[in-house]
């Protein structure tokens, strides 16, 4: 039976049964690749916020909006603003377009959560290692991540 308690050892079983460690060398190998999911995680739940904020196809047009001009009280009044000449709506998001990217979308989530649920695996094997890189990876793709949503 498998101990529930966290243990540090060099030897241990990660998801599948060829991920098998024996050895301070494999250990530090599968805590590295821990590490480097974890990162990849954090860049990819980055990345899918940042097209979906970003993405001028995924956010919907409200026809009935005002336009968004500064007038003075004098052109706003009902006589004025009749005469005035309407600013041309801009084009209708291409359905296509906008459906591509959500299927995109929807791949990223889907590789997000098989991403998250294996991470969660590794740390349920209740090794320390494995548990550490999974936690300072998590913490360093926080750290790369989310400023790149500014800069993007």
């Amino acid at each position: 039976m498998m101990s529930m308690t966290f243990e540090v050892s060099s030897s241990v079983t990660l998801l599948f049964d060829f991920w098998s460690v024996h050895g301070p060398a494999g250990m530090v190998l599968s805590v590295f690749v821990v590490f480097l999911l974890t990162v990849f995680y954090e860049l990819l739940k980055v990345f899918k916020v940042w097209l979906g904020s970003r993405s001028k196809w995924t956010q919907p047009q409200d026809p009935y909006a005002a336009p968004q001009t500064s007038a003075s009280a004098l052109e706003s009044s009902p006589s004025e603003s009749s005469l005035t000449p309407m600013e041309p709506r801009p084009p209708a998001p291409d359905n296509r377009k906008r459906w591509l990217i959500h299927a995109v979308q929807a791949v990223l989530h889907m590789l997000q959560v098989t991403l998250g649920y294996m991470l969660m695996l590794c740390v349920m094997s209740y090794n320390t290692w494995i548990f550490l890189g999974v936690i300072v990876g998590s913490g360093l793709g926080y750290l790369i991540s989310f400023p790149l949503l500014r800069i993007m």
